[in-house]
């Protein structure tokens, strides 16, 4: 009975690690610094560590806030996820509608029928910050726009963004009465969007052209070409909104999302968010523990003696002086009763710095194993009966 409440505590353990990115942040490791303790100029701002989701630094991170062009990054996201289901296609073409040709603001000048690919929609979205051609990808994507909308918010609440409601894809709020977002939420959004790698490959891309090379893109996020690592993500700005971005960088392993909103000026955004993600590389690390294969247990009434086990990759963002003090300590059960199946959890492995538990990985069976009938049992004893 003890072993099986100790494996019902560590499969509930798991499911808490599968929501939580797989660590558990320690108060003893201050993994947060104190709000707005770096006397950021701006009204809200995060960071967060890509790969665990854990956040670094927050002043004001569930504000309700309007993000301007920055919405396109959940534009952006569902015009990927429709990609990588097979929905649509990099090469498809795309047509402008009215509508689409109608938009203001950033914008590659789409005439009403004009063709052109998914691809060059997407490159002039995520470096351009083009409306209307964000505009004409929902409608490709969802039949109309308003449809498209429904889905970013259907999106946003899976994500877990408490704080945001669009009324629109492309951030435009001169009419716009609701349109909102919190810098926690843009970088949840975020996290999800780099999931998809194709976006950091064109998110990167300092200048480019379209049509041919008939029309010149520059990237509205001067962080791609000065700041050292920068690989996206996107801008925006408005009278309502004020300067907001969303930066992605990578240096040693370490991925950083740092968003900035309501900052007074482009230039002021772009310093806080240089001083953000300078402060987060100087004190932080990526710390990865590969997964391995583990010893193999005795399995109880199984058509197999014996099944192997293992575990997976952790990963965890530590302070820097913290990362050659991680300990590993592994706990696996000895034995396991049949029927199992793959992804059983019998043990866990723990990582702790400093005595304190920073996260943890489960131990689980790597196969299936049957339980044994009763001409299985025969057999084996008569086996064992043969070889006296």
């Amino acid at each position: 009975m003890k072993k099986l409440y100790k494996r019902i505590i560590t499969l509930l353990l798991t499911v808490m690690l599968c929501f939580t990115g797989m660590i558990f942040p320690s108060s003893a490791l201050e993994l947060q610094a104190p709000e707005n303790s770096l006397e950021l100029n701006c009204k809200s701002a995060v960071l967060m560590e890509a790969s665990t989701g854990t956040i670094l630094y927050a002043h004001n991170p569930d504000e309700a806030l309007p993000p301007a062009s920055v919405t396109k990054i959940m534009t952006l996201l569902l015009v990927m996820e429709a990609i990588d289901s097979g929905k649509i296609a990099l090469s498809d073409m795309v047509s402008a509608s009215e509508y689409a040709a109608s938009m203001g603001g950033s914008q590659v000048y789409l005439k009403v029928g004009e063709t052109m690919s998914v691809e060059d929609m997407l490159k002039s979205v995520v470096i351009s910050s083009a409306n209307d051609a964000a505009v004409a990808l929902a409608e490709f994507v969802s039949g109309d726009v308003n449809t498209f909308v429904t889905q970013m918010n259907d999106r946003a609440r899976e994500l877990g963004m408490t704080s945001t409601k669009f009324e629109n894809v492309t951030g435009l709020d001169d009419t716009a009465e609701h349109h909102l977002t919190s810098a926690k939420d843009i970088a949840l959004m975020s996290r999800a969007l780099i999931a998809h790698p194709t976006i950091l490959k064109y998110s990167s891309i300092w200048m480019d052209t379209i049509r041919d090379g008939a029309f010149g893109l520059t990237n509205t996020n001067r962080l791609v070409r000065f700041y050292r690592g920068a690989t996206g993500l996107k801008t925006g700005s408005t009278s309502k909104a004020g300067f907001c971005v969303s930066v992605t960088a990578e240096r040693d392993g370490l991925s950083l999302i740092c968003v900035i909103m309501g900052a007074e000026s482009r230039d002021v955004r772009n310093a806080q968010a240089t001083k953000l993600l300078d402060w987060g590389f100087a004190n932080y690390a990526s710390y990865c523990a590969e997964g391995q294969a583990a010893q193999e247990i005795r399995v109880l009434g199984g058509v197999q003696n014996r099944c192997p086990v293992g575990y997976d990759t952790f990963r965890a963002v530590l302070p820097k002086g913290s990362l050659s003090k991680v300990e590993q300590k592994i706990e696996i059960d000895e034995q396991a009763a049949a029927p199992l199946k793959a992804g059983d959890v019998v043990g866990r492995v723990q990582y702790l710095v400093d005595g304190e538990v920073i996260g943890e990985v489960p131990v689980t069976v790597r196969q299936d194993v049957a339980k044994i009938g009763f001409f299985g049992l025969w057999q084996r004893l008569l086996a064992k009966i043969l070889l006296l």
